[in-house]
């Protein structure tokens, strides 16, 4: 069950939330000549990721959320296409808009997969897998080289799992109804006709449960658990992103339903990153909710352990989903 903030109780604010003026949000842009490979294109070389990522709900909702009967009502409040599966309003946070090459029509042929996560593959796939030429391993491949097919393939649109604010905010944009390409009425329309709003999305709660694939060096066989410090560290990574969307989404707002389900984000953002006193980036987001600042505090803690800080925020393993 959700658990809904009480604004009256709630910190006030250091800015009037309806005059908050935030930068960009990070999520996936799939910039010119970018597209979706799907997640064939990734098993080959990740197979343990995708055995598991295959049967998550990201995935498996692929086969049924069209047919639910809740669907209906809120793909006729998003407008547009009456088929869930070439709605964008529906297909932006839903599906894999899979493409052979940049000249065929993208099609919904897989639910949530690994690009929806990390980027659009189209630019950076052959990067991403060449470790030096012919014959180089991962393990034989160069510094210099790693270094620069590193950030070659950021270059080329990948959001890397160490890239914790952009896979943060990536996630909020779905899970807290704030993609900047939908407008606030049309998301308080969906809201209204029954789409789910997760005030409290955390992002440590759904991505170490059911959709964990954590196979690093020297064993790529275990699925290893995130260690406290870094739990922590992607739980501030999280609270920002969520600080920065929520912030963006009550900009722009024209729905009073919508407007505040997202102030109450905010103020549940602020109450968590409001627990940092040993880090001065976070009162700075606070004061001022930007990309930016939000960029500058994930910076701000690289390194250090902090989870005695948010410890009473961390959530429990037992409820990982």
């Amino acid at each position: 069950m959700s658990r809904h903030v009480n604004i009256s109780r709630a910190p006030a604010l250091p800015l009037s939330i309806g005059l908050i003026l935030v930068g960009g949000l990070s999520v996936v842009q799939v910039e010119a000549g970018q597209f979706y490979l799907g997640p064939k294109a990734c098993a080959d070389c990740h197979g343990p990721e995708s055995q598991i990522l295959g049967k998550t709900k990201h995935a498996m909702s692929f086969k049924d959320i069209h047919r639910s009967p809740k669907a209906a009502p809120i793909l006729a409040a998003a407008g547009g296409d009456k088929n869930m599966r070439k709605n964008p309003t529906c297909t932006q946070c839903h599906f894999t808009m899979e493409q052979e090459n940049a000249s065929k029509p993208a099609t919904a042929k897989s639910g949530i997969s690994c690009e929806s996560c990390h980027g659009p593959a189209s630019d950076w796939i052959k990067i991403h897998n060449d470790y030096g030429g012919p014959g180089v391993t991962r393990e034989s491949e160069k510094a210099d080289h790693h270094s620069k097919r590193i950030a070659d393939s950021k270059k080329g649109g990948m959001i890397r799992p160490e890239m914790k604010y952009d896979i943060a905010a990536n996630c909020m944009s779905c899970h807290g109804l704030a993609d900047p390409g939908v407008s606030g009425a049309t998301f308080g329309k969906m809201m209204e006709a029954g789409h789910p709003f997760n005030l409290d999305y955390e992002i440590v709660r759904y991505s170490q449960g059911s959709v964990r694939h954590r196979f690093y060096p020297p064993n790529m066989a275990v699925n290893a658990e995130m260690p406290p410090a870094e739990l922590a560290r992607l739980f501030i990574a999280g609270q920002a992103a969520k600080l920065v969307s929520a912030a963006q989404a009550v900009a722009r707002a024209d729905h009073a339903g919508y407007k505040g389900a997202q102030q109450k984000r905010v103020v549940g953002a602020v109450v968590a990153l409001s627990k940092l006193k040993s880090v001065p980036e976070a009162a700075t987001l606070i004061s001022a909710p930007t990309e930016a600042n939000a960029r500058k505090l994930v910076a701000a803690v690289e390194g250090k352990d902090l989870s005695n800080e948010v410890k009473d925020l961390l959530p429990a393993k037992g409820s990982y989903k």
